[in-house]
């Protein structure tokens, strides 16, 4: 069995030769079209992702899974809000 670090090079690879035929025959053929086109695009959009981000659990300052789901369900029961000290209504 292909390990899935051999099949990510391959896609890799063959995404990356998909998308050089694509910018080739815009360049170079008058009659390119449509394809051709969404190709380069879309693989120069690839491009312009955000690779050097970590995962979010190991992103420094990064808050829990399910923090939304916790905040919603804290909303309905929490305690009536503290005053801070030297608070004078």
């Amino acid at each position: 069995m292909v390990s899935a670090r051999t099949a990510r090079r391959a896609a890799a690879l063959v995404l990356g030769a998909l998308w050089w035929w694509a910018v080739l025959r815009l360049a170079l053929e008058p009659g390119a079209g449509v394809l051709e086109g969404a190709v380069a695009v879309g693989g120069w959009g690839l491009s312009v992702l955000p690779v050097h981000c970590v995962p979010r659990r190991r992103a420094a300052g990064a808050l829990g899974a399910g923090r939304w789901r916790r905040a919603l369900r804290g909303a309905e029961r929490s305690p009536a809000p503290t005053r801070p000290r030297g608070y004078r209504p």
